[in-house]
């Protein structure tokens, strides 16, 4: 969301639910009073996965990662060929135009999946210094893309901040106030905090339902406005819930 009210939604559509069906999809820009008011599709964007944004005011960047490049045709094996395209955005007009779009992140694995549909990079959220990290699900790793927002050339899948221990196929990812990394586990249900260092600081658990535990149950999250907790969706018990 930025500040103007406008709202990006990316979309991934299936006509059955399956990745055989999977279709390049696109980014909505929804007004502040719920009407689609530009549609950005084409050019890299290909399998919308997950975003995050940077609100310049008179301007913005998206980052999206994408998770269709080759992987239907790959047919359930993992390819490394999933990207985040920044797509630059002025807002001096209404609706917003696209003024830049750049890969900046390539090589990420993904894959079709029967049960999430897609796996790939997901998660992603910018830090005040340009850093962009990524939640590299099926590496098991957060990565990290310097000068996200001003560089002109992909730096490859990024470079690995902290990988493995309680990182377990992480997906929905947030900065914390202090600047350091949140991830959510999509195989046991767990949240891990990381430093910027790549040490991992803090681990716990936030669904322990089915068998086996948490797995499958968390995707996003979010800080909470004034930073007393945390907003996470629980797939598992499908709620909205806040951790403090």
């Amino acid at each position: 969301m930025f500040r103007n009210g406008d709202v990006v939604v990316g979309s991934l559509p299936t006509t059955n639910g399956k990745p055989q069906t999977a279709t390049a999809g696109a980014l909505y820009v929804i007004s502040s009073t719920g009407k689609v008011i530009e549609t950005i599709r084409g050019g890299d964007i290909n399998g919308p996965w997950d975003m995050t944004a940077y609100d310049g005011g008179g301007s913005g960047d998206l980052f999206v990662t994408n998770v269709l490049n080759g992987t239907v045709a790959a047919n359930g094996k993992d390819v490394a060929k999933g990207t985040v395209v920044r797509v630059a955005l002025n807002f001096s007009v209404s609706p917003p135009r696209v003024s830049q779009e750049a890969i900046i992140g390539n090589g990420f694995e993904e894959a079709t999946n029967p049960m999430a549909l897609v796996l790939g990079p997901t998660g992603v959220a910018l830090a005040p210094n340009g850093t962009l990290y990524v939640a590299d699900t099926i590496a098991n790793r957060v990565a990290a893309i310097p000068n996200a927002r001003l560089r002109a050339t992909p730096a490859g899948s990024g470079r690995t901040l902290s990988t493995g221990q309680f990182l377990k196929a992480p997906l929905g990812l947030a900065l914390a106030p202090n600047g350091d990394i949140l991830t959510v586990n999509g195989d046991d249900g767990e949240i891990t905090e990381t430093t910027p260092q790549g040490q991992q600081v803090n681990w716990i658990f936030l669904d322990t339902t089915g068998s086996p535990q948490g797995a499958g149950a968390l995707f996003g999250l979010a800080v909470q406005p004034g930073h007393k907790g945390i907003y996470f969706v629980d797939d598992g018990e499908n709620q909205l819930n806040l951790f403090r």
